[in-house]
């Protein structure tokens, strides 16, 4: 796949904490790709919140700075003083043992600190930080090298969300202002026949494995490894398109009432859906938003922004169903982790990559593509703790643990996702209504 022209720098293929210099230049390329995701941005860009589920770019620029200030400066740092007491309160989100804060759904009434006020804020912090990390003991890196390390972590989640949130900023607006008006458009072409993979039944494990000495990082959340019997299955060979979706949309499939689930029907008809996020029909075609500006609906590119209740009423559709999560773990062992990931600078999905010759590779009974990158994939699991779990001590705690109920767990990474933050056995996780990130699937069905 070839990368945009333009594309952002690459941050490390791999976060990890070896020795303090290491972890210096990776805080460096991780805190620096934030800002230059924002440097296409005007001020007034940064402000807006148009839903409670979308946070101002501003708001992102100090939360993950705020991360730094509260769990590593403040603790370890005895002479550090904060730049302004009042911004644990705005920043922090819904860390309830750090400390009372300001309402989710209100964090685009806060037009001061200004912009310029928040990215002295960030120097300030990025200061201190250098400076402990310059100073800090063997002992001590030692004790502060994983803080540091969930905090770059953290701060890549965020750098995901800046994309999708201004996405939807930029969608709203009846001008359909485009991100960045050099991002490339692919080429409109047919997509490959699906294909599907077998694997065979047996007990597998799963989960991080903290044993293997290259594994890296992990969130609690992917603990511990455990072992889960599966059933034979097969999976998709590649991602849903928009061309198919668009097939089980003219079948009717927002009118059919025995595809969906009964909380997803009622969805179907409180919100009106007709197509999927970001979509919309004009003069007999559609058309969808990306961070390009409204363009034609390429069929050849995997479908994005559906819901849960969406991908699971296009799963009955096509008579397959949503993979597990476990399957889709154990799917992707002999996957490369490699995919179109933000570093790529697309900002959107895109179709299976053509060859050397500039076709589409014909796709057989062989591997899995388009496993990482792309769409974030919806699976059939409940987000629920692993056996044997147990959250991190203290306000870290509150990280992924507090969230496991009522979601349902997406794999892969996305087109907003850096290529160093992800993994296989990364467990994101959303409620089904929701699409403003970028969701896809891909199929399963039992074998035989």
């Amino acid at each position: 796949m070839a990368a945009n022209p333009a594309a952002p720098a690459a941050t490390p293929t791999k976060i990890r904490h070896s020795d303090a210099a290491s972890l210096s230049e990776q805080y460096d390329a991780v805190r620096g790709f934030t800002e230059e995701f924002c440097e296409p941005l005007n001020t007034e860009d940064y402000v807006v919140q148009t839903v409670e589920n979308v946070s101002p770019t501003k708001w992102h620029l100090a939360h993950t700075t705020w991360f730094f200030e509260t769990f590593i400066l403040k603790d370890h740092v005895s002479s550090y003083e904060p730049l302004n007491e009042t911004y644990a309160y705005l920043f922090n989100s819904y860390y309830i043992q750090a400390g009372e804060r300001h309402c989710r759904d209100r964090r685009g009434y806060i037009s001061r600190p200004t912009v310029s006020e928040v990215y002295a804020y960030r120097a300030h912090v990025d200061d201190a930080m250098h400076a402990l990390m310059s100073s800090a003991s063997g002992k001590q890196m030692h004790e502060l090298a994983p803080l540091i390390e969930i905090g770059l972590h953290h701060e890549q989640q965020h750098q995901e969300l800046m994309v999708t949130d201004m996405k939807h900023v930029l969608s709203v607006n009846p001008l359909r202002p485009a991100y960045r008006d050099d991002l490339t458009r692919a080429e409109s072409r047919e997509a490959p026949a699906l294909q599907w993979v077998g694997f065979d039944e047996g007990v597998y494990e799963i989960g991080f494995d903290d044993e293997d000495p290259d594994a890296g990082f992990c969130y609690d959340n992917e603990t511990p490894r455990h072992r889960e019997f599966l059933e034979s299955f097969q999976l998709a060979n590649r991602l849903v398109t928009c061309g198919e979706y668009l097939e089980f949309m003219r079948d009717g499939g927002y009118e059919r009432p025995e595809l969906w689930l009964s909380a997803g029907w009622a969805m179907v008809q409180e919100k009106e859906w007709t197509e999927p996020f970001y979509w919309e029909a004009h003069d007999d075609q559609y058309y969808l938003y990306t961070l390009g500006g409204l363009r034609e609906v390429n069929p050849a590119e995997p479908v994005s922004h559906l819901s849960y209740y969406e991908a699971e009423a296009f799963a009955r559709w096509a008579d397959a169903r949503l993979p597990t999560e476990a399957e889709w773990e154990i799917a992707s062992r002999g996957v490369p982790l490699e995919g179109n990931f933000v570093d790529e600078g697309h900002f959107h999905p895109q179709p299976l990559p053509e060859d050397a010759e500039g076709a589409v590779p014909e796709l057989g009974d062989g591997p899995l593509h388009q496993m990482f990158g792309d769409v974030w994939e919806w699976t059939r699991s409940h987000y629920s703790p692993y056996p044997g779990y147990e959250p991190l001590p203290g306000a870290l705690g509150e990280y992924n643990g507090k969230f496991m109920c009522g979601q349902f767990v997406l794999r892969g990474g996305s087109c907003a996702t850096s290529r160093s933050h992800i993994r296989r056995t990364y467990r994101n996780f959303f409620h089904p209504d929701e699409a403003w990130q970028f969701m896809g699937l891909r199929l399963a069905r039992d074998a035989g």
